[in-house]
């Protein structure tokens, strides 16, 4: 009688093992095995993190094994179980290798292939295809889409986390609440005893002090020393926590009247303004997006603002960039004045001030949530509804995507909903971060996600012009080592560009993305299908890169660039100045956020900027869904490329007051899981 061994292992997540009846089945070519009770109730079997093994006898021989069957029943309590992977040992010696990582919950079946990555091609017999097609209905079933709010992309269909598949919710919740990470954050920085002070203003900018100095760090230190400098204010632009803004300025625009009279103390070249646009030297930053955006009106007893300011920069002989002219509004006028260097103290800090606000809230809803989080959805969504498991990108994309959905639910349960905590401290708040995003979906395109475009759009790819910008240059190195690393993989899978073309589950994918994802929006560049390995490789490299990387660049650093209060207000309790000669340091002072808010948005960006427990970081793939050796060493090469890069950027920014880590591979995680 032939025997089989079948060795299984459990995760190591919370409630991960079981004291339920595990069934399995053998699937062979000739035929099955009988169902096979692996363990009874109250046996010590499939605890956390251990690995068993049986015997499995069957009659007779059923062939090559296919495919694995494996059944729970509940005994007692429910008791969801989380199964690793299964190894199966066949009788002449070979061993088959079917990955899993999934949840089994009670009453439930889950059949699994084996390890080997097959495209739609490759699945010649019947129950294969079978197979495939059966998984895909099922998940299509569970994974649906659904408009949050008219304009956005399109997000999964639950209300909450509770409400989302087993497999992509998060192990334990307690880590992704966010009241409960606010609240806790905000105890451990020792600023709750300010949270009844609602309303009440800090007497000076020493007083901001009082909930900072527990707190602070390296970067977000020298910012409290340096934030009213020129120089602090411009470097912000190039390597702070939203440097996507800045673009070379070709032509004044029409809205923008700064003539050379008006900056020619800032000018250190003997050339006119319009000679200095010419050279290359005059870079903006246009926040035309928050024109007209409703600001927070949910608290009747604080009055909020918003502006759209436009900031003029000048690169200096010295090769620094600093602010030489702030126009507060879009529309030029005599009740909206040209801010400049050479005016009052306080008029100039108050306009650099205004841009700093204006830049958090852009950085906030249209850098981070919708240019990361929404577009990850949308790629995380697609991908289970049209990629099988045993499908090659698949087994690529789904590290990427591990929690996104569920940390975006979150996020619209508590957050960024109707009364969310977005409501507690911001002016987007109430409504305005939904026209933001709205707004921006109408500039938003697939080019500006692929990194070297999008730098170059903005004429800011010279290393020559602008030679420290870390941002530019660390994202352009791990985009290529990402790049490289799924042209090895694709490389693998399909040999030819008409393989690429004929997937047809690829190209399912690329369609729900495009027609369901993104409302068959034409506008947004995205493809509708992919033909060509080139193609896909940039595709690819666009979902692993905004996931990662890009999430990591513009979410990390909040605490760094943010938790100095007067240097990112996240709300303005004054309206813009209309003239010259009337700001004093009290009404700044009573401009920026008062007590409570300032508590509020502080737990917010510690607690964003805090990795997950037990984070996995770029390039770190613990769960083997690729069995084949040349996908491992595909790997193993990208993670030496990583190190290299990590190395590079260690020795950059050895004893630099303001050292450049956000793009340092050890400092980014696989997904979006925060």
């Amino acid at each position: 009688m032939p025997s089989y061994t079948v060795t299984v292992a459990t995760g190591s997540q919370w409630f991960a093992g079981t004291d339920d009846y595990i069934y399995l089945t053998l699937m062979g070519s000739e035929g099955c095995s009988e169902r096979t009770l692996l363990d009874k109730a109250l046996y010590n079997d499939f605890e956390r993190g251990a690995v068993d093994s049986y015997d499995v006898n069957v009659s007779e021989d059923i062939g090559e094994i296919q495919l694995v069957k494996i059944e729970k029943r509940k005994y007692w309590v429910q008791d969801d179980w989380y199964c690793k992977y299964i190894t199966v040992k066949t009788p002449g010696g070979d061993y088959v290798e079917f990955p899993c990582y999934r949840w089994v919950g009670d009453s439930e079946e889950i059949v699994l292939r084996d390890g080997t990555a097959r495209l739609p091609k490759d699945d010649i017999t019947q129950a294969a295809k079978q197979h495939r097609r059966k998984e895909l209905e099922e998940r299509q079933k569970l994974y649906r889409w659904m408009e949050w709010h008219p304009g956005f992309p399109l997000s999964i269909d639950a209300k909450t986390c509770k409400d989302l598949p087993r497999d992509i919710q998060f192990d334990s919740e307690k880590g992704v609440d966010f009241i409960l990470n606010y609240t806790k954050a905000m105890e451990n920085l020792y600023v709750n005893r300010f949270m009844h002070m609602f309303q009440s203003s800090w007497s000076d900018f020493a007083d901001f002090e009082k909930i900072f100095i527990k707190i602070s760090n390296t970067i977000s230190e020298y910012v409290m020393q340096h934030w009213q400098e020129d120089f602090m204010f411009g470097y912000q632009f190039l390597n702070g926590c939203n440097p996507v803004m800045i673009q070379k300025c070709t032509k004044l625009p029409d809205k923008f009247p700064v003539t050379t009279e008006m900056v020619d103390c800032s000018l250190e070249r003997n050339l006119t303004l319009e000679e200095e646009i010419k050279e290359g030297n005059v870079y903006i930053a246009d926040y035309s997006l928050l024109d007209g955006v409703s600001a927070n009106s949910t608290d009747p007893c604080t009055i909020q603002y918003l502006a759209a300011p436009i900031c003029l920069l000048y690169k200096n002989l010295q090769n620094k960039v600093l602010p030489i002219a702030i126009q507060l509004a879009q529309t030029p006028g005599e009740n909206n004045p040209i801010y400049l260097p050479s005016d009052e103290k306080y008029d100039w800090l108050l306009a650099k001030i205004w841009v700093r606000s204006s830049d958090f809230h852009i950085h906030q809803t249209v850098t981070h949530l919708l240019r990361t989080h929404l577009i990850s959805e949308v790629f995380g969504i697609a991908m289970y509804r049209q990629l099988p498991a045993v499908h090659p990108l698949f087994k690529l994309i789904l590290p990427h995507v591990k929690f996104t959905i569920a940390i975006n639910t979150k996020a619209r349960e508590q957050l960024i909903c109707e009364c969310g905590l977005f409501d507690k401290a911001n002016a987007t708040g109430g409504g305005g971060h939904v026209q933001l995003v709205q707004r921006s979906m109408k500039q938003f395109t697939f080019s500006s996600l692929c990194f070297p475009e999008e730098i170059q759009m903005r004429g800011v790819d010279s290393k020559e012009e602008l030679p420290y910008y870390f941002y530019r240059d660390d994202g352009n190195m791990v985009w290529e080592a990402t790049k490289s690393f799924v042209s090895d993989v694709v490389n693998i899978y399909y040999d030819s560009d008409e393989t690429v073309k004929t997937d047809v589950e690829l190209q399912a994918f690329v369609k729900d993305v495009y027609v369901f994802g993104l409302n068959g929006n034409e506008d947004l560049g995205f493809p509708k299908t992919i033909m060509t390995r080139d193609k896909l490789i940039e595709y690819l490299t666009v979902i692993i890169f905004v996931a990662s990387s890009q999430h990591a660049a513009v979410n990390f650093g909040q605490f760094d660039w943010c938790s100095w209060i007067p240097n990112s207000p996240p709300t303005m309790r004054r309206p813009p100045p209309t003239e010259k000669g009337v700001v004093t340091i009290n009404y700044i002072i009573e401009s920026l956020p008062d007590r409570g808010r300032s508590c509020w948005h502080l737990g917010a960006v510690w607690a964003l900027s805090q990795f997950q427990e037990n984070e996995l970081f770029l390039g770190m793939y613990t769960d083997e869904h690729f069995i084949e050796k040349p996908v491992k060493k595909a790997m193993q090469q990208f993670r030496k490329k990583l190190e290299d890069i990590c190395s590079i950027i260690k020795e950059r920014n050895k004893n630099k007051k303001l050292p450049y880590y956000y793009f340092s591979p050890d400092r980014i995680p696989n997904s979006v899981a925060v």
